[in-house]
């Protein structure tokens, strides 16, 4: 059987691994012990992690989009006391897909599909014995996932799903010159995932409608967005496809560099260009950035790629820049290039205006400063995970295997602060745990042990900003659509 890859973060529905699950290792005993800070990921740390400090309630009241769990005091965590009741009011959540890649011997993965559970006990109970180094969700079925070989062939199928984006930065190495590529990152390339965050969050609020969106660090090198609306849920594929192509946009190749965006600039372009043209200034442009105006050779080369039919401009700046006298900031040769080409073009009724341009050229040289920043800034989706109900995504508040961290969730409104390596491990929390208990001015609010620990922050601002409004909202349709069917029936 084929081991899982840890470094995928969706699987595909239909995926050919085993569906049949192994005999999963013994539960872990709940108590703490001081964990080794060099050890970021072992079972022992993980199986503690699931039995103490996993967020059960939250996970289960979201995906079970079951309006009486809206309570923010009932934010439990953890197998362990004083949780929501187990099983869930609504229908929804024993019908959700879930996936589990289980290490049952060292090295030898076993991946297990279509599982489902009736309520928070169930889905705990599975969890803290089997101890899976990867949570998958899916789809809503139009039966319990679980039941899928005791049905007819073709009888199990998708009913609804979140609309999700997978965001990574491997699809960014032909622009990280901070020296990353793959897997590994620094705080200089995370600076793309904020980018990319604002954009398609914005993007998604004024062009589409959607409210309820939760974003998510991957545990690794990326982020994860779900829209939780009720009618992005509802989305067939082909709506799916049709709004995650609306924020593609086509960036060149290796072999091909060369790419034009169709004029007049799309508003959503043009929205995006506001939101990253300033971020690619200060994060992009200067050494402390990528360098990319920050030395002779990174500035000509820029210079290279204008078309050339603005050549004039291109020589001229390089002259300039080269010349020992001068001293401008990298920000300072941006803003001067603009000035530059704007005036090239005409746009500022300058007398010595290129007279020989075509439209097509003017539209280009207009451009080149929107498609520079998109090339190096503009999110780059994996548009498969999208387009398809039955895709399957990795889990919020899981742990990534190669670095011990949690999936938490990010705050949009601060995700410029967002410092993936200030996520918290494995061991940072079972010490943070530790700590808490040795203390003597223990909070008495504390009901869960995530609460105890630096999960606290982002774990009660999701409940908070997130969940909270989603299930009221969740209440507030289902009153409408009761009262709508008492009308027509003219039960008032």
């Amino acid at each position: 059987m084929g081991a899982a890859n840890d470094d995928d973060e969706e699987r595909e529905f239909g995926d050919e691994r085993s569906d049949v699950a192994g005999r999963g290792p013994q539960p872990p005993s709940t108590k703490s012990s001081p964990a080794d800070a060099s050890v970021v990921f072992s079972p022992e740390l993980l199986g503690m992690y699931y039995a103490r400090l996993f967020p059960y309630h939250l996970l289960c009241s979201w995906l079970s989009y079951d309006p009486s769990a809206a309570n923010p005091a009932n934010g439990g965590g953890g197998a362990s006391k004083k949780r929501a009741p187990s099983s869930s009011s609504s229908s929804t959540f024993p019908r959700r897909e879930f996936s589990m890649t289980i290490e049952s011997q060292p090295g030898n993965e076993v991946y297990i599909r279509y599982q489902s559970f009736l309520g928070q006990d169930d889905l705990a109970a599975a969890v803290t014995k089997r101890r899976p180094t990867k949570i998958d969700i899916g789809a809503v079925f139009n039966h319990p996932p679980k039941d899928n070989k005791s049905l007819p062939p073709g009888k199990l199928q998708t009913r609804e799903r979140e609309l999700v984006f997978d965001i990574d930065l491997t699809d960014y190495d032909g622009v990280r010159y901070c020296g990353c590529e793959g897997a590994k990152i620094c705080r200089k390339c995370w600076t793309f995932m904020g980018m990319a965050v604002e954009v398609m969050d914005e993007g998604l609020r004024k062009d589409f409608g959607f409210e309820h969106m939760a974003w998510f660090y991957s545990g690794r090198r990326g982020v994860h967005c779900w829209v939780c609306d009720d009618k992005a849920r509802k989305l067939s594929n082909e709506a799916r496809t049709a709004v995650a192509t609306y924020f593609e946009v086509n960036l060149g190749s290796e072999k091909n560099q060369n790419f034009h965006l169709s004029s007049p600039l799309h508003p959503m372009l043009s929205r995006a260009y506001k939101i990253l043209e300033p971020q690619f200034v200060s994060c992009v442009l200067p050494k402390e950035g990528h360098g990319l105006l920050a030395t002779p050779a990174s500035y000509l080369k820029l210079l290279g790629t204008l078309p050339e039919c603005a050549n004039p401009v291109a020589s001229k700046l390089g002259e300039k820049w080269q010349s020992p006298r001068d001293n401008s900031t990298p920000t300072e040769k941006w803003n001067e290039l603009k000035t530059a080409l704007t005036a090239f073009v005409g746009k500022r009724g300058n007398a010595k205006a290129a007279k020989n341009l075509s439209n097509v050229d003017r539209v280009q040289i207009e451009h080149w400063p929107v498609e520079t920043v998109f090339k190096h800034t503009y999110p780059r989706l994996d548009i498969n995970v999208s387009k398809m109900q039955n895709h399957l995504l990795k889990s919020p508040f899981c742990v990534h295997p190669k670095t011990g961290r949690v999936c938490v969730p990010i705050e949009v409104a601060n995700v410029e602060s967002f410092d993936p390596f200030e996520v918290p491990t494995l061991s940072q929390l079972m010490n943070e745990l530790d700590e808490y208990e040795a203390r003597a001015d223990k909070d008495e609010g504390v009901v869960y042990d995530w609460q105890k620990t630096s999960l606290k922050g982002p774990f009660e601002h999701f409940q908070k900003k997130f969940l909270t409004p989603l299930l009221n909202e969740e209440r507030r349709m289902r009153r409408e659509e009761r009262e709508r069917r008492a009308a027509v029936v003219g039960d008032f």
